[in-house]
């Protein structure tokens, strides 16, 4: 059974569909993983609010409004935020974590901590799951995995494990790390520590209206397909098929641009957004 509050009911049955799960409503390992799964091939990545100057709602009702029943997607503090939503109504515990990202940094403490994952406990499961449906880059969760040190994960043909990484504090600090074909690179670092909602809406605001986050400067738009993963970023387009192989080409203009976020990735783009800055929407 769902649950859900007098206040913001949650629409789970809604949500099911649009990622098209028809699988059990269970609270165990298998169905988080399933979810987690449907979720990601379902809803895009993208920071189209960033782009037009605003921090995207966070309130439950209008994240169920874009990412559920309009053609639009989000960045980690909109997919995590419905994707704990979902993941309590069928009831799993959760834990919303903030997490330094640090792909490309020298060191993890280089990095403030601006991406939200979630810590998600199911009944009678020895250990919690690291659950994130919302983060922007090809070295991403497709499904939940055990936090468990030092053991490699296959999650839906990525692989990915966890270590732990000192740094003098009195928690453990979690790197997640996801393999290249070449190495094991870092992903983000984290520690248990529980965070809460109003924690998210100051992030969000400075990740989506600072001058020098890239959400703010370009289009980032990415999601599976059937053959690996598409990304627009900025005027790129870059398909990253599952056996390694790489395509890539610079799109024209803003015109070509709609065309593709429409069309590739399946979303409805803001009337009057320039998606490629310096060019002209028609």
């Amino acid at each position: 059974m769902a649950h859900s509050t007098r206040e913001n009911p949650f629409d789970l049955d809604g949500y099911l569909e649009r990622i098209g799960w028809q699988g059990p409503r269970r609270a165990d390992a298998d169905t988080l993983r399933g979810l987690h799964l449907a979720h990601l091939r379902a809803i895009p990545f993208e920071n189209l609010d960033a782009l037009a100057g605003r921090a995207p709602s966070l309130d439950p009702e209008d994240l169920t409004a874009k990412l559920v029943r309009g053609r639009r997607g989000g960045y980690c503090y909109e997919h995590n935020t419905l994707f704990a939503r979902a993941l309590r109504a069928l009831g799993f515990g959760v834990t919303l974590l903030a997490a330094r990202v640090v792909v490309g940094a020298d060191r993890i403490e280089d990095r403030p901590r601006t991406h939200m994952a979630l810590l998600v406990e199911a009944p009678g499961t020895p250990e919690p799951y690291l659950a994130d449906v919302g983060f922007g880059a090809i070295g991403s969760l497709l499904e939940a995995v055990p936090l468990r040190a030092d053991t490699e994960f296959h999650d839906a043909g990525r692989r990915h494990r966890l270590t732990r990484t000192p740094h003098g504090g009195p928690l453990d600090l979690w790197l997640l790390q996801a393999w290249t074909g070449e190495s094991w690179q870092g992903q983000y670092a984290f520690t248990p520590e529980p965070f809460a909602e109003s924690d998210y809406e100051v992030f969000n605001w400075h990740v989506a209206t600072n001058p020098r986050s890239p959400f703010s400067r370009r289009p980032y738009v990415q999601r599976l397909t059937p053959r690996g993963h598409l990304l627009l970023d900025g005027d790129r387009l870059v398909e990253t098929r599952d056996d390694g192989t790489v395509t890539e080409r610079k799109l024209t203009g803003d015109d070509e641009a709609r065309r593709v976020v429409e069309a590739e990735f399946g979303l409805d783009v803001p009337a009057g957004l320039v998606l490629l800055r310096g060019a002209r929407a028609s």
